[in-house]
């Protein structure tokens, strides 16, 4: 096929997870490999996408208002004498379908997760051959052994190595949008991380919608999980910092709880997802765990690595919570103490079965209870983060911050650092002073080396 070489203009817009923000990198990717690149302005885009989730409340909504606003910049580019191909991916795609080409006449492509790879077949037919085209399929050729190199463009980078769920949730869309799950290859992981980390990587934070269910082949076709995946990754050289990212509390096996003692590149920090305090409510979200699972995975969490933070997802409002159930919630909230949390009223996905249940709460009533749970949340990130006052941190320093002459940076615990240092320390892992605090970031001094009056560097 042939396709012209000259350069043209990707705009991409990602809402949602980290997995979208990984599929955005990889759409950025493919279109490159036919000449396109990265354009900071949909004006002057050739290719806008909207790389969409599904998540959160009104999600279709948003994707039609945006397209509104995307109508009047295809106009304007029309009257200068250029079009622009538009393109809606990723889980609204998904789940809508041709129903977005019925809504919104100007979008030319719908593209679902598990076909991104094929983007650039499809915006090649749509230029030159003016189609329509949807693909919401699930194909049965992975993507991923369609996907180019990695260009390793950034310090830290996200890399998936496991999609869908065959948990099926009663308020989740996931299985639906994202298929069931699947485990990438481990070789095919370790090549990427490798290709990452040669151009220039320095952590990697691995992706799953259940992450910890990932499984795979080791030496000899010994069975592997994550914990083993992990210790795999650790032996790149350069690769100085991994994460991973969303955990399932009935996939957080011993051995994985162990990795974060014996992995000294596995950072001190978990997002392990509960959703309700009430057993009664777990059961029918679908969780298959209950509140003293979960208690048992944190005591075992916190006995392994004592310094570890804390991150979860919470739901209020499910239909049929009570009073009593919101309380349950707030007594684990109260118990386990997080470093972070992620929390929401709910809201009826389309198709999922808590839509269906009778009990809707109040939209006023999960309000006021949002509102009460977040208040301790908030405090509570603000406790752990003033208990870093004055203690020595190993920062990765990734960007130049708002000041002049201040970098930004991660702590172990994925906090930002804003530090007054060097722009040459990019890229570098030094030892900073914690000094100050707010809730959602920290403020410290760059240690210096006693002998050589410089900063330390941390490998």
């Amino acid at each position: 096929m042939s396709r012209a070489r000259k350069k043209k203009k990707l705009f991409v817009k990602t809402w949602g997870c980290q997995m979208n923000e990984y599929d955005s990198d990889r759409l950025l990717e493919v279109m490159g490999e036919i000449g396109f690149e990265e354009s900071a302005e949909m004006n002057d885009a050739d290719v806008i996408v909207l790389n969409t989730c599904h998540i959160r409340e009104k999600a279709a909504e948003k994707v039609y208002s945006e397209l509104g606003r995307i109508k009047q910049v295809r106009n304007a580019r029309l009257q200068e004498g250029h079009d622009t191909t538009i393109v809606v991916a990723g889980c609204v795609a998904q789940a809508e379908g041709r129903e977005i080409l019925a809504r919104a006449p100007l979008v030319n492509i719908v593209i679902g997760p598990q076909s991104y790879h094929r983007l650039a077949d499809y915006v090649f037919s749509a230029q030159q051959h003016k189609q329509r085209i949807v693909d919401t399929d699930f194909p049965a050729d992975l993507k991923f052994e369609h996907l180019p190199q990695r260009s390793g463009r950034k310090l830290t980078a996200f890399l998936t190595v496991q999609e869908g769920c065959d948990k099926f949730c009663t308020f989740c869309v996931v299985p639906y949008t994202r298929g069931g799950e699947y485990s990438r290859p481990a070789d095919e992981i370790i090549t990427e991380a490798r290709e990452l980390v040669a151009g220039g990587t320095r952590e990697i934070t691995l992706l799953g919608q259940n992450v910890n269910a990932w499984h795979g082949k080791g030496k000899k076709g010994a069975p592997r999980n994550l914990a083993g995946l992990l210790e795999q990754l650790a032996g790149i050289d350069g690769l100085a910092r991994i994460r991973y990212v969303t955990s399932h509390p009935n996939d957080m096996s011993d051995d994985l709880i162990n990795a974060h003692r014996d992995i000294d590149r596995l950072m001190p920090y978990l997002h392990l997802p509960f959703q309700s305090g009430s057993d009664r409510i777990l059961k029918a979200m679908n969780r298959n765990h209950d509140v003293e699972k979960y208690i048992d995975i944190i005591e075992k969490v916190r006995d392994a690595r004592p310094d570890i933070a804390l991150s979860t997802d919470i739901i209020v409002g499910f239909p049929g919570e009570t009073d009593a159930d919101f309380e349950d919630t707030m007594k684990l909230v109260d118990r386990v103490k997080y470093a972070q949390a992620f929390s929401f009223k709910y809201s009826a996905r389309p198709g999922t079965t808590a839509a269906k249940m009778e009990g809707q709460v109040e939209p006023h009533v999960a309000s006021e209870r949002l509102q009460r749970l977040q208040e301790v949340l908030k405090e509570q990130q603000l406790e752990f983060n003033r208990h870093l006052v004055g203690r020595e941190l190993p920062v990765l320093l990734e960007k130049p911050g708002r000041l002049a002459q201040q970098l930004v940076g991660r702590s172990p615990y994925l906090q930002p650092v804003h530090v007054m240092a060097p722009a040459h320390l990019i890229g570098e892992i030094v030892t900073v002073k914690i000094v100050e605090t707010t809730r959602n970031s920290l403020a410290g001094e760059l240690v210096p080396h006693v002998e050589t009056g410089k900063s330390r560097t941390l490998v």
